[in-house]
C-alpha cells in the first residue's frame, strides 16, 4: 500500500505553541487523529492571524480547504505541548498550500516530529460564490 509522503519546506515563517488537554485524548489513552487535524486548523488561524488575516477575510476573499494529508509518527499525550510550526507555499493561480510541522518535546528536552502535514488552500469569493484568483497582497505576505 503507497504511503502519503509529504515533502516539507526548509524554512518556517511562523509557530505557535498548543497544549494538549485532556479533552484530545482518545479511547487509546493518546491524542486521537482527529485532534491531530483540529490541531492543523488552530495552527493555521494563527499563522494567518500573524499574517493580518483569518479564513473569511484573506485580502477580501475567503479561503477554503481543498485537501489534507498528514503523517502521523508519534503519539502525543496530556500534558504535551505541541510546536506547531507553519509556512505556504506552492501558490498556483486559484490557491496555495500550508505546510505543518508538528513536534513535542521528549525527556531530554529534544524536539521529536509528531507529525507533518499540508493543507491545500483555495481563493473563494463568497459574494459571487466562484473560485477566485490568489490575491498578489495574500501571496506577499504569506511568503515572508
Amino acid at each position: 500500500m503507497a504511503r502519503i509522503k509529504i515533502e516539507l519546506p526548509v524554512h518556517f515563517s511562523f509557530q505557535a505553541q498548543i497544549p494538549i488537554r485532556i479533552t484530545d485524548l482518545n479511547y487509546g489513552g493518546h491524542v486521537g487523529n482527529d485532534i491531530i487535524l483540529s490541531i492543523i486548523h488552530e495552527a493555521r488561524a494563527q499563522f494567518l492571524q500573524h499574517h493580518g488575516y483569518k479564513e473569511l477575510d484573506f485580502a477580501g476573499l475567503g479561503l477554503i480547504m481543498s485537501d489534507v494529508a498528514i503523517e502521523f509518527k508519534k503519539e502525543t499525550f496530556y500534558g504535551d505541548i505541541i510546536k506547531a510550526s507553519v509556512s505556504a507555499g506552492e501558490f498556483s493561480k486559484a490557491g496555495f498550500d500550508i505546510f505543518y510541522m508538528l513536534e513535542k518535546k521528549d525527556i531530554d528536552g529534544k524536539d521529536i516530529l509528531v507529525a507533518k502535514a499540508k493543507t491545500g488552500m483555495v481563493c473563494y469569493d463568497y459574494k459571487t460564490k466562484k473560485i477566485a484568483a490568489v490575491p498578489e497582497e495574500g501571496i506577499s505576505r504569506l511568503k515572508n
